[in-house]
């Protein structure tokens, strides 16, 4: 089925949403890759704010490539979201609704999901160019030292995902597996 939601989205719109789903999301979301997600569980643990407000909000698990001339974002791919399993159940804990990335998910990060009536996208690995198509602005807002790993928030018009992990638990990498 195919779905048009906003975001930062509120858990009825991720209840909505099944796995296999094609969606366009539309309005506000956030990057942040390894590094960044263990200076936020870093900064949790001293007791200090993230640099995002994770309710409602959507992490897309992207390190971007210099914009070109012209453009607000150069080429916009997924990474591993694996990676970032350490760190997520907490994020998710906090109000963070959904995930962008490539790959499968541990099973706690899936327990933390269905937890928190979340979602898991994917998007589409090798296609950063097109999806950069998407983001229509891009800002770095934390950990500037960071390069292509610093915390960004995006605009983006209908940015092209498949719910891979929806908030009931069902895994389309699982069930396409069997």
């Amino acid at each position: 089925m195919e779905q048009h939601i906003q975001a930062p989205m509120n858990k009825e719109d991720a209840k909505k949403l099944q796995a296999g789903d094609y969606v366009y999301i539309t309005g506000t979301i956030y990057t942040a890759r390894d590094a960044a997600h263990k200076r936020m569980y870093e900064a949790l643990e001293r007791g200090e704010a993230l640099p995002i407000d994770t309710e409602g909000n959507v992490i897309y698990y992207m390190g971007p490539s210099p914009a070109r001339e012209g453009r607000p974002i150069g080429s916009a791919g997924p990474t591993t979201a694996s990676r970032m399993d350490k760190y997520t159940p907490d994020l998710l804990d906090r109000g963070l609704i959904g995930m962008i990335g490539k790959g499968k998910r541990s099973d706690a990060v899936k327990e933390a999901i269905v937890r928190n009536g979340a979602v898991y996208f994917a998007a589409v690995g090798g296609a950063g160019a097109l999806l950069s198509r998407s983001i229509t602005k891009s800002e770095v807002i934390a950990y500037d030292d960071l390069g292509t790993e610093a915390v960004r928030r995006l605009e983006v018009k209908d940015f092209p995902v498949i719910v891979v992990i929806d908030s009931r638990g069902k895994d389309l990498y699982e069930s396409v597996g069997r």
